[in-house]
């Protein structure tokens, strides 16, 4: 099963929405019992909420350690 869930899982008290994924708490919570449809029709919708709350947390790049860096 698809999910937005990225294990950043705080919900900000003025928008209601996961500083994660975007979702409410209603949506977290009934996610399993939502068909398929209803969970693709929202994760279209999720970038653009982060978006318009400001709430996306960016990701930060990793750096790979190769054997060569570690000389």
């Amino acid at each position: 099963m698809q999910t937005p869930c990225i294990h950043v899982c705080s919900i900000d008290p003025e928008t209601g929405l996961c500083m994660g994924c975007g979702r409410t708490l209603p949506e977290i919570g009934g996610w399993m019992s939502f068909s398929d449809e209803e969970r693709r029709r929202l994760m279209t919708l999720l970038p653009a909420r982060l978006a318009a709350s400001r709430l996306a947390i960016p990701l930060q790049p990793t750096t790979q350690v190769t054997a060569e860096h570690r000389a």
